[in-house]
């Protein structure tokens, strides 16, 4: 990460003077796609493995291991039994290789592009391995390539709390210098973006990457 020098100076709005991306689903594809092709090899419904995740949001084997509370064997024995509750048999270890996305290179120079004139952060839930150790993926490589591109880097598993959790995001305003009502938040997740702009973040939902960069454009006055 770089060093934070632009906190005082003016950007080219009045009103931003920072940009948090998330990592999985912003800047790389979404797991969600991986997770729909897992499920229709099973022949399972789309949307299990996310209707699991959704149960007890707080406290399941999802949330634990992004939190940085248990490990990857504990996850895919928790998880596996949550699963099995649910009344379907899945692999926890298939299931974390979904997460392996693909990098959006318009993603990537828009944040490379924000970085020069704004704060700019990667705001992720993650878990350790992968992005703790460089070597272990592509997608950890390219994590840890653009985490010296922008000031703040915060990670779930490393600070101990998770989006949505509003002390997540305080955390990250606080490492940027900023204030809600100064930052935009790009996110793939609705429930992830809802607690931020009721903090007074502005809020991209990506869903389709050009229209959200269209609408970053709108907002920061930069062509990407």
């Amino acid at each position: 990460m770089r060093t934070l020098w632009r906190a005082s100076l003016p950007t080219i709005l009045d009103v931003y003077r920072a940009v948090l991306f998330d990592f999985g689903g912003v800047i790389t594809t979404s797991p969600f796609d991986a997770f729909a092709e897992y499920e229709r090899e099973l022949g399972i419904d789309v949307g299990t493995i996310r209707s699991i995740n959704a149960r007890s949001i707080d406290s399941n084997a999802w949330a634990r291991l992004e939190r940085g509370e248990s490990d990857i064997p504990t996850f895919i024995e928790e998880f596996e039994q949550e699963a099995a509750q649910a009344g379907v048999e899945l692999d926890g270890a298939r299931v974390l290789a979904c997460l392996q996305g693909q990098l959006r290179p318009r993603m990537v120079r828009a944040l490379e592009r924000c970085s020069a004139l704004f704060a700019t952060a990667i705001v992720t839930n993650n878990f350790h391995p992968p992005t703790a150790d460089p070597e272990s993926s592509p997608s950890a490589q390219a994590f840890a390539a653009l985490a010296a591109v922008v000031d703040v880097v915060v990670e779930s598993s490393r600070a101990g709390v998770r989006k949505p959790e509003p002390a997540f995001y305080e955390l990250a305003l606080s490492r940027l210098g900023v204030s809600a009502h100064e930052a935009i938040l790009l996110d793939d997740l609705g429930v992830n973006l809802k607690p931020a702009r009721a903090m007074g973040m502005t809020t991209i939902k990506v869903v389709d990457p050009d229209e959200a960069l269209e609408q970053l454009s709108a907002l920061t006055g930069l062509d990407f």
